[in-house]
């Protein structure tokens, strides 16, 4: 089976190019740059190869992505647990949740569309990072916690070539 391969390239410290096939889209990388030893709170977008495992999306305000990869509704309770010190670090959990945890049902409408990378999942090194995602950029490309962020129909445009041995390399 053919898969599609993404490469991000920085272009500055903090905006990079993602290439699929013969297009390339504007994307926002993590402030604190592409970094080949990612840590917990550092802003930087982890260098690797990542896969795809599964995308989530706020199906309040769009219908559901069309891509091979699996696909989740995100529900008002879904966080991402991001304390090194919880047994559910990089983990999925539900709000209320009584260590730290991101948010996922946000009103600011980036993770109206996210895929949800395996940085840091087996092995899991606490400290090592958590919640890296592709997802939805903010105006301007505003560099990220760490992410992956593209425009809203770029990343629909990903999420249409993928399959589930797609990768995603960061050089």
């Amino acid at each position: 089976m053919r898969y599609a391969v993404l490469r991000v390239r920085s272009r500055a410290a903090t905006a990079g190019i993602l290439q699929i096939g013969w297009q390339s889209l504007a994307c926002a990388l993590g402030r604190g740059g592409i970094r080949a030893r990612k840590r917990e709170g550092d802003g930087g977008t982890p260098r690797g190869t990542w896969h795809l495992r599964s995308v989530l999306y706020r199906a309040d305000v769009s219908g559901r992505p069309l891509t091979a990869l699996p696909v989740r509704r995100l529900q008002r309770h879904d966080g991402w647990c991001d304390a090194p010190g919880d047994r559910n670090y990089n983990r999925p959990v539900r709000h209320p949740y009584p260590a730290s945890a991101e948010r996922l049902w946000r009103e600011d409408r980036l993770y109206d569309v996210v895929v949800v990378l395996d940085h840091n999942a087996r092995p899991r090194v606490r400290g090592g990072g958590s919640a890296i995602f592709m997802h939805v950029a903010r105006e301007g490309f505003q560099p990220t916690e760490g992410c992956i962020a593209l425009r809203r129909a770029d990343l629909c445009k990903v999420l249409r070539a993928m399959h589930r041995r797609s990768r995603l390399i960061v050089p």
